[in-house]
């Protein structure tokens, strides 16, 4: 599919989506459910990413769905459906957590040294790839794990903006940013993947060395690659 093509798309399914907010506002059951159906795993993966549990993240998104269709009157159609449920979602899952979590305070905003005033710039092609590391079934563990490690806030951009496909615009005003801050924080969760993802694949080479030499130590077994 072309960029146009691709573009026709999203403008189509915002379109339609707001046909369905309007048959919903008019009290067409049916109409919600259809969007439920529509983006209710996508949201379920963007709450396990906070939750780190599944059921957990089920009970966020079914909370999110039923705050969103109470409160369908407070959505600005200037916006895409959609991000707005992400956002609904993202707020829930910090308000779960809070519960759970008291003593410490969660929140999506991070102290980012000059961060509004970073000039980020695109992190170059580098293999692995993380969003082909996702989409490859043996690897989307490892991904997993390594997200894991990043920062809430990091996270949370990387899963919107490079697996969920989410614009900077959606991105920014989903978690509530500046476009600067997400560029930034883009920049960064890329940058930190691929230090930690280029670690452990090296680990793993150095582990496979020795294997197929058992008597060599790693750096000998390096040296006979």
């Amino acid at each position: 599919m072309s960029g146009n093509s691709a573009l026709l798309a999203v403008n189509e399914t915002a379109c339609d989506d707001l046909d369905l907010v309007h048959a919903s506002k008019g009290g067409d059951v049916s109409a919600f459910e259809e969007l439920v159906k529509r983006y209710d795993r996508k949201l379920l993966r963007i709450a396990q990413n906070l939750m780190r549990n599944r059921e957990d993240a089920e009970d966020v998104v079914q909370e999110a769905f039923l705050k969103a269709f109470l409160h369908l009157d407070q959505f600005r159609e200037d916006s895409k459906f959609s991000t707005w449920l992400i956002r609904i979602t993202l707020n829930q899952s910090l308000m779960k957590l809070r519960k759970q979590r008291p003593a410490r305070e969660v929140s999506l905003d991070e102290d980012f040294q000059s961060e509004e005033d970073a000039n980020p710039i695109d992190v170059g092609d580098w293999a692995p790839n993380p969003e082909e590391l996702y989409r490859a079934t043996e690897l989307r563990e490892i991904l997993r794990k390594t997200l894991e490690e990043l920062s809430q806030g990091l996270r949370l951009v990387f899963v919107l903006r490079d697996m969920e496909g989410l614009s900077l615009e959606q991105t920014a005003e989903a978690l509530n940013l500046s476009l600067t801050a997400v560029k930034a924080r883009s920049f960064r969760a890329r940058l930190q993947l691929r230090e930690r993802l280029s670690k452990y694949f090296k680990r793993t080479e150095e582990v496979a060395r020795v294997e197929l030499h058992p008597s060599l130590e790693p750096t000998e077994a390096k040296r006979l690659k």
